[in-house]
């Protein structure tokens, strides 16, 4: 199968169970993106498949042929200065999925799409819901949503 990642493509020869985050940990030495439940429920290994936020752990890689995908080693973002000037993130084991998340959120904003709480404006409220399937258990939250913020230029 071909998957480009971080604007590298890829041959690869996988089990059909491989998970995206898997085949990036252990296939491509990628290991910025987390393993943290397994679950899909922490957010730990969020990147961003051809533009939008995904938990990689939920994924086949398979499913996947042909996409693009960009993990946290592939993001250039001001938010990630951000979270450096904000000190968004503590011990940093959920900082990469928090940023790729914080990446996709923004690009979805920019784009107009709506949120579950109708927010037209990237308020605090607006910000901890887009952001509220990544989990930090150093409770670095109240640091992320400036850095988010700012990113955004607001």
């Amino acid at each position: 199968m071909d998957l480009v990642v971080n604007g590298v493509e890829h041959s690869l020869d996988l089990d059909p169970r491989t998970t995206l985050l898997d085949t990036l940990r252990e296939h491509l030495g990628l290991t910025g993106s987390k393993k943290g439940c397994d679950h899909g429920q922490c957010g730990a290994c969020t990147v961003l498949l051809d533009g939008r936020r995904v938990n990689s752990c939920l994924i086949l890689a398979i499913s996947q042929q042909g996409a693009s995908v960009t993990t946290i080693e592939g993001v250039d973002h001001p938010v990630q200065q951000k979270f450096v000037e904000h000190d968004g993130f503590q011990c940093g084991y959920c900082t990469p999925g928090q940023i790729c998340s914080a990446v996709g959120m923004l690009d979805e904003v920019a784009k107009g799409w709506p949120s579950a709480i109708g927010d037209e404006e990237l308020t605090d409220a607006e910000i901890r819901e887009r952001m509220s399937g990544n989990l930090c258990r150093c409770g670095a939250y109240p640091n992320m949503i400036p850095a988010i913020r700012e990113a955004a230029g607001r």
